[in-house]
């Protein structure tokens, strides 16, 4: 049997952070000034990435609401997730602990979306019904780099308030233009949307490398087109990073909608597979092993092209008819495309080492991931803490341990 001997490491990032996020983000929206009328109806709009305290973040904003003598409820800011379905929105949120029993506060799903006039942009501009029809919006969201371009406003409250409040209406409209679509129309399209004074305000959240909040903002929606960038800067300096620029196989135990909004984030592994879009030029990794779909992400595998080889296991959690829709609404459908499936783990690990080329097994470049998420603690082979170990944010914690178990698994990730 192939096996190969793995180190487990710590890697030390910036651990500063906010320990009572519901107190931050009162606190936040208490110094917004926000005129709320009593008996105003306030949606709550938040979407479908696992962002660090969402649930406590938005249980805070129906209570500051309610406070105020308003009448909250929740609706999801998700575009074509979920399956393009209020149930399957909803369903998604739930999985997150945001439910109307968890809230108190409805939460309210729905497809339907009103235009809005707008002339002078080159697309069209679509509405959460619901949203349109209450007395304001507060949004929720991260701020952090996209998975598929580079610009001043990337994923947060600014894609939000377009793909996010506009349905699966206006994430077609959008994702119709391609990369131009994503790059240079949503931040007009949210202009216009912020003038139509249906959003009161954003609350944006940035986290560390740890997936943990480190700053929360609350911004009033006048100023979030001018205050994002800067958010995203910060966004970027905290990301995390694989320690290697050069990696002949990286194995990740679980993607999903949950930890990116293409399942696996492009800013870690170095690639994009959009066409006409250049590629990143670090990290380069030969080969890339996804072993499982996490269960928030409700079948819906996005992202998987992106990955050389899946498991069976993860095959079949897949769930077609999820993953397509949320692919072609985006227009990048190789992201979409099966990977070759191994049946085992075993088999996996076998078809990466080859497919790199790696003919010495000892000399071969291994890092084993929990996921794009987590990178704090790594798997790595001797290869890789041979040029890593001398680092100062390198902690050897133990090994050599056998990569994969008597039965051909990969073995248990130590916590």
């Amino acid at each position: 049997m192939i096996n190969i001997n793995l180190y487990h490491i710590k890697r030390r990032f910036s651990r500063q952070r906010i320990d009572n996020v519901a107190e931050e983000a009162t606190r936040r929206l208490e110094s917004l000034g926000l005129h709320i009328a009593p008996g105003s109806s306030v949606a709550i709009a938040t979407g479908s990435r696992g962002v660090a305290g969402a649930a406590e973040i938005v249980r805070a904003t129906v209570d500051f609401l309610e406070s105020k003598g308003a009448r909250p409820f929740i609706i999801p800011a998700m575009g074509s997730h979920g399956g393009g379905t209020p149930e399957g929105q909803e369903e998604i949120l739930a999985s997150y602990g945001i439910t109307a029993g968890l809230m108190g506060a409805e939460v309210r799903s729905s497809l339907e979306v009103v235009e809005i006039t707008a002339p002078h942009l080159e697309n069209k501009v679509f509405m959460d019904k619901l949203a349109w029809e209450s007395d304001g919006v507060i949004l929720v969201n991260r701020i952090k780099p996209h998975t598929d371009f580079r610009g001043r406003w990337e994923s947060g409250l600014v894609k939000m308030a377009v793909i996010g409040l506009g349905k699966h209406r206006l994430a077609q409209e959008v994702h119709s233009y391609g990369i131009h679509g994503l790059r240079d129309l949503i931040m007009p399209t949210a202009r216009k949307i912020f003038e139509t004074g249906r959003v009161l305000a954003g609350i944006g959240v940035v986290e560390n490398a740890h997936d943990e909040p480190m700053v929360i903002e609350a911004i009033p929606a006048n100023d979030i087109i001018d205050r994002e960038p800067a958010l995203l800067k910060v966004a970027r300096e905290n990301m995390p990073a694989l320690p290697l620029d050069t990696i002949d196989v990286l194995v990740v135990d679980t993607m999903g909608k949950d930890i990116s909004g293409v399942g696996i984030d492009t800013n870690i592994i170095g690639r994009m597979y959009i066409r006409g879009e250049e590629e990143p030029d670090r990290p380069a990794i030969s080969s890339i092993i996804v072993s499982d779909l996490t269960p928030a992400s409700h079948g819906n595998a996005i992202g998987m092209g992106l990955a050389d080889i899946i498991t069976r296991r993860m095959a079949d959690k897949i769930d077609s008819a999820a993953t397509y829709a949320n692919s072609i609404t985006s227009s990048f459908l190789d992201r979409a495309k099966m990977p070759l499936v191994a049946e085992t783990d075993l088999n996996a690990l076998s078809i990466g080492l080859r497919s790199a080329g790696c003919r010495a097994i000892d000399s071969a470049k291994v890092i084993r991931i929990r996921s794009t998420l987590a990178l704090e603690h790594l798997l790595v082979s001797q290869a890789v803490l041979d040029e890593i170990n001398a680092a100062d944010d390198v902690e050897l914690l133990s090994g050599p341990l056998p990569a994969l178990s008597n039965d051909g698994n990969f073995v248990e990730f130590p916590t």
